[in-house]
């Protein structure tokens, strides 16, 4: 009795720590961002990703995908899941898109990657498909009509979700050890960071206001979540991780506003509800 209550109270804990983590994504590179351009930030923050992760590989026994194919396949999908969700995400930070809009936009990608991939689309996930668009475009609406928010922010933070969604497809198509391709994933968004500074703006502030945010999304964001998630997963618990995406909006919403003071609008709010429905009906088991 006591080993269940201990190993659900650890299932528990990681799941908890694992929400919190990829929560604070937004905030972290939204005070990074206060301190330094997108690309500075993002090629930092890769190469420090990059670094532990090559660390890692002998540690925790990772096999990198084999030369050829395999090795080509899992750069391009890094470049594209990475490289590019990446840059347009802190674009759209840095055009003032705000993180708990962002985050909510951004909850559409788990029902459209799901839809997109099954063939036999039942009434429920289609209904499901048909809240979160509804919700999707009271967000975007909100952001634009109202809030203000610009539309090349509103643009750089839907080209993110297609990027998202595209990359995630692409990685689902990785069967063969998945978490081998992370090192490979992570060189070619830093290279495709790399091939845009030259003609963006480029700087940081040696400050802890830029050390602190950046080495959170390197270290613990693009590692220790990641890598939570890939532990996560092996047990077997895939509709219940999935399912922790339910909270990742709501809780990105609630760290926007304490930090920054952020209150989501009532349409936005009204739009996540409406994703998060949809993501219900989306993952629901079929009987």
């Amino acid at each position: 009795m006591f080993s269940f209550s201990k190993n659900a109270l650890l299932a528990t804990a990681s799941t908890s720590l694992f929400v919190l983590l990829w929560s604070s994504g937004a905030i972290f590179s939204k005070l990074g961002l206060a301190h330094a351009s997108p690309f500075a930030f993002l090629l930092i923050r890769f190469a420090i990703a990059l670094c532990a992760l090559v660390l890692l590989v002998p540690l925790l026994k990772f096999k990198l995908p084999r030369p050829g194919k395999p090795m080509l396949y899992a750069a391009v999908t890094g470049l594209v899941l990475l490289g590019a969700y990446q840059i347009f995400y802190l674009l759209a930070l840095q055009l003032n898109v705000t993180p708990g809009v962002m985050a909510t936009l951004m909850g559409v990608q788990p029902i459209l990657t799901v839809v997109l991939m099954e063939r036999q689309r039942s009434w429920q996930r289609m209904f499901g498909l048909a809240l979160g668009l509804v919700g999707l475009v009271m967000v975007v609406y909100q952001g634009i009509g109202l809030a203000g928010m610009s539309l090349a922010g509103m643009l750089c933070g839907l080209l993110a979700l297609v990027s998202m969604t595209a990359g995630s497809i692409m990685q689902k198509r990785i069967t063969d050890n998945p978490l081998g391709t992370l090192p490979v994933q992570y060189l070619a968004g830093l290279i495709l960071c790399a091939v845009f500074v030259p003609f963006q703006p480029f700087h940081f502030e040696h400050s802890m206001g830029f050390i602190v945010p950046v080495l959170w999304m390197g270290l613990v964001v693009s590692v220790l979540a990641t890598l939570l998630l890939y532990r996560l997963i092996a047990r077997g618990n895939l509709v219940n991780v999935t399912s922790l995406f339910y909270l990742v909006p709501a809780v990105t919403a609630i760290m926007d506003y304490l930090v920054f003071g952020n209150r989501l609008a009532l349409l936005s709010l009204l739009g996540m509800v409406l994703i998060i429905i949809g993501l219900v009906f989306v993952f629901r088991k079929s009987r």
